[in-house]
C-alpha cells in the first residue's frame, strides 16, 4: 500500500496523549501538521494530502485540493461542509458525531424538567424571598407518564430515549431508516416506511429536536406543525435553529398554543440582544452551549483513529455525511 500524506490542522483540542494516539494510529502514512493561520503552508499541504482532519469545517480550498478523498471535520454537525461541489466530487466526509451524545440528552432532560415544573416562576420568587403558591402550581406534572418523542435517532436522540424511560416515559421516535427501535424507544417511525412526523405531533408532551439540519429539515416545524400539537407540550432544540420556523414558534407561546420552549440554538444566531424571542413567554435560552463529558476529547479521537482503519481497508466510515445531508438554503 502506498504511502498516504495527511494533513492535521494543529489546532485540534487535543493533548500530547491524544496527539500521541493520532500519531500512532496515522503510523507509516506521512502527516503534515499545519498552523490553520500559515495560509502558505496549508495551501502546500493541500496540493499533496489524501486525507485531512480538521478542527472545523471545510471550505472551497479542500474541494478544490487535487488529491484530497476524505475530510474529518472534528465536531458533530457537518451542516456547514453539506455543500453541493462536495457531494459532486466525490468527497468522503466524516465527523465526530456522539463524542457529546450523553452531555446533549441531559439537556433535553434539563429544559424538559425545568419547563415542565415551570420553574422559571419558581426561581423568581426565590429571588424575590418569597414562599409563594399559586392555583397553577396544582396543575404541575411529573415527567413519569408522559409522552416525549424524538426526531432524529442518532446518538443524541439513542442516549436520549434510555434516560427518558428511566424517567418511566413513553418514548416515540422518528428517523430516516427503517431499523429496529433502539433501546427505550416504544414506537418508531421511519421515512422509508412513508411515515411522517404527524402522530408524534399530536401525541408529545415534548417535542425534542436533535437531528441534523439540512434541506429536508430546515423548518421542519412551523406554523402548520404546532398547529397539530397539544397546547400543553413543549419543544427542545438541540438540532439548529433553522430546524424551527421562529415566527411560528413566537406566535404560538405568545398566544398560548404552546406551554413553553427550551432552545440552545436559535435562528437567527448569534441570538441578537433586541430580538423578540429573548421576551417570548416560557422560553429557556442557552447559548448553544453543552456541559462537556469527561472523555469527549478521547471520543473523538476514537472515531478519528477507527475511521483510519476503515479507510485503508475500503470499509464503511462512522458518521459519514451522505446526499441526504446535503445543505444549499444558508449558502
Amino acid at each position: 500500500m502506498p504511502e498516504r500524506t495527511i494533513l492535521v490542522m494543529n489546532n485540534l483540542p487535543f493533548e500530547p496523549r491524544h496527539w500521541d494516539r493520532l500519531k500512532e494510529a496515522i503510523g507509516s502514512d506521512r502527516a503534515i501538521y499545519v498552523d490553520p493561520d500559515d495560509r502558505s503552508a496549508l495551501d502546500n499541504a493541500l496540493r499533496q494530502a489524501e486525507i485531512a482532519i480538521l478542527a472545523g469545517d471545510l471550505d472551497e480550498r479542500h474541494v478544490n485540493a487535487p488529491h484530497l478523498r476524505w475530510v474529518h471535520c472534528d465536531h458533530a454537525g457537518l451542516t456547514k461542509s453539506a455543500r453541493p461541489e462536495v457531494f459532486e466530487k466525490g468527497l468522503v466526509v466524516t465527523g465526530s458525531a456522539g463524542r457529546s451524545g450523553p452531555a446533549l440528552a441531559e439537556h433535553v432532560m434539563m429544559f424538559s424538567l425545568m419547563l415542565c415544573s415551570r420553574y422559571p416562576a419558581f426561581y423568581d420568587a426565590q429571588k424575590q424571598h418569597e414562599w409563594r403558591r399559586a392555583d397553577w402550581m396544582w396543575d404541575l406534572r411529573a415527567l413519569y407518564g408522559r409522552t416525549i418523542g424524538i426526531l432524529g435517532m442518532g446518538h443524541t436522540g439513542k442516549a436520549l430515549a434510555t434516560r427518558a424511560k428511566a424517567f418511566n416515559m413513553r418514548v416515540l421516535g422518528y428517523r430516516r431508516r427503517d431499523l429496529e427501535p433502539p433501546p427505550g424507544v416504544d414506537r418508531m417511525y421511519s421515512a422509508d416506511k412513508g411515515e411522517g412526523i404527524d402522530a408524534i405531533l399530536a401525541e408529545a408532551d415534548i417535542l425534542a429536536l436533535v437531528l441534523n439540519l439540512s434541506d429536508a429539515t430546515h423548518r421542519m416545524i412551523g406554523a402548520a406543525e404546532i398547529a397539530k400539537m397539544k397546547s400543553s407540550a413543549i419543544i427542545v432544540n438541540l438540532s439548529r435553529g433553522g430546524v424551527i420556523d421562529t415566527d411560528a414558534l413566537m406566535a404560538a407561546l405568545n398566544e398560548g398554543r404552546l406551554a413553553g420552549a427550551g432552545l440552545d440554538v436559535t435562528d437567527p444566531e448569534p441570538l441578537p440582544p433586541g430580538h423578540p424571542l429573548w421576551d417570548t413567554p416560557n422560553v429557556l435560552i442557552t447559548p448553544h452551549f453543552t456541559a462537556a463529558l469527561p472523555d469527549k476529547v478521547d471520543r473523538s479521537v476514537d472515531v478519528i483513529t477507527e475511521n483510519l482503519r476503515r479507510y485503508r481497508a475500503g470499509e464503511e466510515m462512522q458518521n459519514r455525511m451522505t446526499a441526504e445531508d446535503l445543505w444549499t438554503a444558508g449558502q
